[in-house]
Order: structure tokens, then C-alpha cells, then sequence
């Protein structure tokens, strides 16, 4: 998190005015017509860097909002992406042929698509304001009247760059990100009314972790386990688990609290951690940075990850978009991997409900944009299932581009009162999605070669048939042999199957027999998608 200055908050009221122009242009985007817009897409993860070198590959996560090409069905619609590093141009090629009823040189005259050539740890929004003459070439080609700004999260370099450009950044402002953090998220969760787990409040180091700890034990005598989360980790890689078990020793009613508080403390090199490369030494001297909180770790034998997905417009309506059943991996299923389309109906409609709580409290303290907030689900029997909200996100997490791409590939609608989303065909249509699809034996594979898979194989989407699959992340393949998907059906059974299929292909296509893998290398083709000619 970028830290803040007296400069900063004296900004924050000229952000404000500027976001307020938003309520006359934001719809131009969402419709299908021919208003005009131009939307500035400025893909930063502006997080902290040590929490974002956790995720294997982070430095081509900018990809992940490659989804709003899309828009670009929209005739008059002009779009700017920049980047860390240029993209490579099979990769735009891919989406904007996924554009329905557009010519593919109308969309590719309406991109632009810019780079500031660093592929540093610094967040992107940081780079181009460090290059004036980048900044100076984004504003001649912007509309300033027709202009938004779009992110993946908002931090104070969001805010300065919308300031320097003129161009109003649609998503919260950076001052109200603190409601997205751990702590701010349960302090939200009290306030609207929604169950969650006992917890502690923000702490800011190893010493106060223990006693709050204790303190949680005491209030709750019959815990097992408890989660401790950095206050601004990243798709749960900021998690580790204490494991009270092998301490029961000095649990309430056997010791004082100055025992149990020395026998955490003891405990807490022997956590266990959700990313595989933390360890204690360097877990603690984060907690002086970003603050830590301990929550009881929710025990059951039936039990799910779920989200919702809303947003909160302009005019400061609030929006369920989607609820989700999440994928999760790590040590103890904790590490954020995909998501199902639509959550399970046992609890996806409860779900909608504690999301409008959550997005409400989130509209009356300000907030503007996307929000997820994520669950754990218990089944208790008969049908009845325990809900506690576990955090909320304010930026663009793993479930947004998954079901926007749904969106805008079939310009469809989510009905709130089903929890189903129905393409203009009428359809209900399920997906799978993940970020994470990675094997050692995927390394290697270029861009082009997974253009060539898809083509031969038929894995691409089919517009006349809303099914089939669209890939992301696929500057990750080659070095670090991992690759996002969204596999679209018709019916839950439908997606998985497709998803396998990728799956499926992948595998025999990198497996050790080359003898019928697709590879065109012995045909005469001109050289025209290896460079960065767009």
C-alpha cells in the first residue's frame, strides 16, 4: 500500500470532484450502441511488492484485465491499455477475434496499446508518472469529455495519475481502500450486520499477535486452529495457520494467559504458511508493515469457499453481479485457484442478501465500483448451512474477468432473482475458471503454440454456440508453464467437461511423444507474429 501524506488528502477532495463526471459517461461503456467512450485501461497491481512476489508469475498478472478489449464490440468505443512490458501481438490478435460482428481491423484501429518497456517491481501507475513524455502521449490521444479510467486497484498513484491526465478513475478512492484490508473488512462486516468469524483487531507486532491470540482462545476454549493474515495479503498468500492442538497443554482452564500467551509466541515459527517460500523470519517483519489480525479457523466436514461479486455505480447503486463457489489450494485450502459459476443455490441466495448488506455499508461510507466479498459455508444438515463472511476485495480479484468476459462475449444479464446469468439467447450458462492451470511440463510453450493447440484441437469459444474456452495469462506459459482459462457451458457438467478437455490437450501436447502434437514449423508461413509490430 502506497503509505500517505498530508499532499495526498489535500488531492483527495480534487479526486472527488473529478469522479463525480463519471455519473455522465460510466454507461456509455455497458451499452451496445454507438455513444462514444474512450476508457484508459491502467492494469497496475499496485499491493505491496513483497506480498505480490508469492504468486508465481505476478509480473504478467497485468494481462488478467485483457478482458476489456471486449468493449471494443461497441463501434464507437476507443480503448488505451498500457502496460509493464509490451504484449505480445498474438495475444491482442486473440482477443479481438473474439469480438462478435466486428471486423477485426475496425477493433485494432480503435487500441491503443502503450508500454513503459520496465519490467521493475514498481507498480505500473508509478512507472508512466515517472515518464512525462508517456503521460504527455495518453493525454493528447484521450477525449477528456468521453474519458474514464479504469484499474485493477486504486492506491494514491491511481489517484495522482487520474489528477495529472484529467480523467476520472472509476473505483474507489484510494483513502476508503482500508475498508478492502483484513481489518477494515471485518470492522465492515460488524457495522452491516453479517456473521463472521470471532477475530481480533489490527495489530502491529509478534508480541500483541500472541496476546490477542490468547485472548481469542479464551473467548472461544474449544478452537482447534486459527488463521493469521497479513492485513494486506494477496489471493490468500499472506495466510498461515497456528495450529493449537500441540499446546492443549496450556489451553483456558489449565493455565493463566501468560502461559498460553509464551506458548503462542512459542508456536509461531512452526506455523504452517500458505505460500510455500514464507517463513517466520521474514513473516514478522511484515507485521511492522502491513499489520496483522487472528480469526478462528472455521472447522467442518462439508465445507465451501463462496463468493459474491457486486458493484456500486456512480449514482451510488448497489449491484449483485455474480456469486461464485472458489476454487482454493496451498497447505490448508487457503490460496485462492479458481471459481465456479454460479455458487451452489443451497446458499447462493442468502449469499446475494449479506452482498447488498456488504455493498450498502460499503455505498454510505463512499466506496465506487467493484466489491467481492468472500465466505466460508458449513453444511449443518437438513439443509442448513452456516455462512461467515471472511473478507472483502475492493479491486478486480480472480472472479471478475472470469464473469466479464462472460458478459461481454455474449452481452448477457446475471437475474438476481435465480442467481443465474442468461445469455440474449435465453440460455443459462455455467463456467469454471482459473489463474492457476500450471505443470512443469507446459514451460516452453509460446504464445503461438498455444494459438496453434487451440486452433487444431477446437478448444477456442464458438460465438454461435456461447460455449468453449478463453485463455489469459498467456505471457505466464512460457517461463513459468501457467495459464488462466474461463470454459463456458450450457450446463455446470458442460464446463467441467470443457475444462478437462484443455487439460487434456495440454497434457498430450507437451507430453514426451511429439508425434501428433500441432506444430506448423514445416509450412511456408510469412513471419508476421513474433515481433511487437502492434
Amino acid at each position: 500500500m502506497v503509505s500517505l501524506n498530508i499532499h495526498n488528502f489535500q488531492e483527495i477532495d480534487k479526486f472527488r470532484s473529478l469522479q463525480l463526471t463519471l455519473r455522465d459517461r460510466w454507461k456509455t461503456s455497458e451499452l451496445f450502441d454507438n455513444s462514444e467512450a474512450d476508457i484508459l485501461i491502467i492494469p497496475s497491481l499496485s499491493i505491496d511488492q513483497g506480498e505480490m512476489l508469492k504468486v508465481e508469475g505476478c509480473e504478467h498478472y497485468e494481462e488478467r484485465l485483457l478482458f476489456s478489449l471486449m468493449r471494443l464490440r461497441n463501434p464507437r468505443t476507443r480503448l488505451i491499455y498500457v502496460t509493464s512490458m509490451p504484449l505480445h501481438p498474438s495475444i491482442i490478435d486473440y482477443y479481438l477475434q473474439l469480438l462478435p460482428g466486428i471486423p477485426f481491423s475496425h477493433a485494432r484501429h480503435r487500441l491503443l496499446l502503450l508500454s513503459t518497456y520496465d519490467a521493475s517491481l514498481k507498480p505500473l501507475s508509478q512507472k508512466i508518472l515517472e515518464r512525462p513524455r508517456l503521460l504527455e502521449r495518453i493525454h493528447k490521444a484521450l477525449r477528456l469529455d468521453k474519458a474514464f479510467m479504469v484499474c485493477y486497484n486504486s492506491t494514491f498513484w491511481e489517484s495522482e495519475l487520474s489528477l495529472k491526465l484529467g480523467v476520472p478513475l472509476y473505483a474507489a478512492a484510494p483513502d476508503l481502500q482500508i475498508w478492502g484490508t483484513k481489518s477494515g473488512s471485518r470492522q465492515i462486516f460488524q457495522e452491516s450486520g453479517v456473521p463472521l468469524p470471532d477475530g481480533s483487531e489490527l495489530v502491529k507486532n509478534s508480541e500483541d499477535l500472541a496476546n490477542v491470540a490468547a485472548d481469542l482462545w479464551e473467548r472461544q476454549p474449544t478452537l482447534q486452529r486459527m488463521v493469521i493474515k497479513l492485513n494486506e495479503g494477496f489471493s490468500g498468500e499472506g495466510n498461515a495457520l497456528l495450529d493449537l492442538r500441540p499446546i492443549m497443554d496450556v489451553a483456558p482452564g489449565k493455565a493463566d494467559h501468560i502461559q498460553r500467551v509464551a506458548a503462542i509466541s512459542d508456536r509461531f515459527p512452526n506455523l504452517r504458511f500458505q505460500s510455500l517460500q514464507e517463513t517466520w523470519a521474514n513473516f514478522s517483519q511484515r507485521i511492522p508493515e502491513l499489520g496483522a489480525i487472528v480469526e478462528a479457523f472455521i472447522e467442518g466436514e462439508i465445507k465451501h469457499s463462496p463468493s459474491v461479486q457486486g458493484r456500486i455505480t456512480p449514482t451510488g447503486e448497489v449491484e449483485i453481479l455474480s456469486t461464485h463457489d472458489q476454487i482454493l489450494g496451498g497447505p490448508d485450502g487457503q490460496i485462492y485457484i479458481g471459481c465456479r459459476f454460479p455458487a451452489n443455490e443451497n446458499y447462493r441466495y442468502e449469499l446475494q442478501e449479506l452482498g447488498l448488506k456488504v455493498g450498502e455499508k460499503l455505498a454510505e461510507k463512499g466506496a465506487l465500483e467493484r466489491f467481492a466479498v468472500d465466505f466460508v459455508t458449513v453444511d449443518k444438515g437438513n439443509g442448513q448451512w452456516d455462512i461467515q463472511a471472511i473478507e472483502i476485495n475492493l479491486r478486480k480479484g480472480g472472479t471478475t474477468h472470469p464473469f466479464m468476459t462472460l458478459k461481454l462475449l455474449t452481452n448477457g444479464r446475471y437475474d438476481f432473482s435465480t442467481g443465474l446469468f442468461y445469455s440474449q439467447q435465453g440460455r443459462p450458462k455455467y463456467y469454471i475458471a482459473t489463474d492457476n492451470l500450471q505443470k512443469a511440463s507446459y514451460q516452453g510453450l509460446l504464445p503461438n503454440d498455444l494459438m496453434d493447440i487451440i486452433a487444431h484441437h477446437r478448444l477456442h469459444f464458438d460465438s454461435g454456440t456461447e460455449t468453449g474456452t478463453v485463455f489469459h495469462l498467456m505471457g505466464c506459459l512460457s517461463q513459468f508453464g501457467k495459464l488462466g482459462l474461463t470454459s463456458i457451458g450450457d450446463s455446470p457438467q458442460e464446463a467441467e467437461d470443457i475444462y478437462n478437455k484443455v487439460i487434456e490437450v495440454l497434457d498430450q501436447e507437451t507430453s514426451g511423444d511429439h508425434s501428433n502434437h500441432a506444430i506448423f514449423s514445416d509450412y511456408n508461413f510469412p513471419m508476421t507474429g513474433d515481433g511487437y509490430s502492434c
